[in-house]
């Protein structure tokens, strides 16, 4: 669920660097056909490379309760759009206080895919609910325990779709319709404009190895910023 990564010893200038900083939140977001698991490989080694210790995570997800949550969420027949952002809500509050937030404080870096940027999407646009609903709950539950930086894998939702159909064993959010993952785009491209500072957008149209190329350059610019 949470895979820890230490670092290893190195004196080098960019080691020495990184390391001083306190701990970083970074987050991956994406539609259904994004590539996300393969652009966690590039941000994970990356990461390596820095030599920073590290977790990475998911959401809906990512703590033991979460994740019975997450199969609510994921495998349930039907759930109303209310009950789905509460129980996406549930189940980040339990990945916020037993994970997140302990791990950034003993002063490791946290990976996560997917966080409070998807229910905007998912919940906000996908299913229709005002967003001041949404801001409200991200107040309560999130707070102050936001992203340093998020990566953003924008695909076209055809695209993404069709190469989500080779997948078997489709989860009810998969199953959804065409302009249900249009109106999740439409979602995400807003965020973008509300924290342009935050998220980065990556071309997940392109091929893996441009992508990849993306990635790096986003996150070796925020290095530089922070450093």
């Amino acid at each position: 669920m949470n895979n820890i990564k230490k670092p290893l010893q190195n004196t080098s200038r960019d080691y020495v660097q990184v390391s001083k900083l306190a701990a970083k939140f970074i987050t991956l977001e994406g539609s259904e056909g994004a590539g996300k698991s393969t652009a966690m490989k590039v941000i994970k080694e990356k990461l390596e490379s820095w030599q920073v210790p590290f977790i990475s995570t998911r959401e809906p997800g990512g703590e033991h309760n979460a994740e019975h949550i997450r199969e609510l969420l994921l495998h349930s027949q039907h759930l109303a759009a209310k009950t789905e952002l509460l129980l996406m809500f549930a189940a980040r509050n339990e990945h916020l206080e037993k994970v997140i937030r302990p791990t950034l404080a003993d002063g490791t870096w946290v990976v996560s895919d997917r966080f409070v940027d998807a229910s905007y999407a998912y919940q906000g646009f996908g299913r229709g609910i005002d967003w001041s609903s949404i801001e409200y709950l991200e107040k309560f539950v999130v707070g102050t325990t936001k992203p340093d930086l998020t990566l953003l894998l924008d695909v076209d939702p055809a695209e993404g779709l069709n190469r989500a159909a080779n997948r078997s064993n489709k989860d009810r959010i998969e199953r959804e319709a065409l302009s249900f993952f249009e109106n999740i785009r439409k979602g995400y491209h807003q965020r973008v404009k509300s924290e342009p500072e935050r998220i980065k957008v990556v071309n997940a149209n392109d091929s893996i190895e441009a992508v990849a190329e993306a990635i790096n350059s986003e996150l070796q610019l925020f290095k530089n910023k922070i450093s």
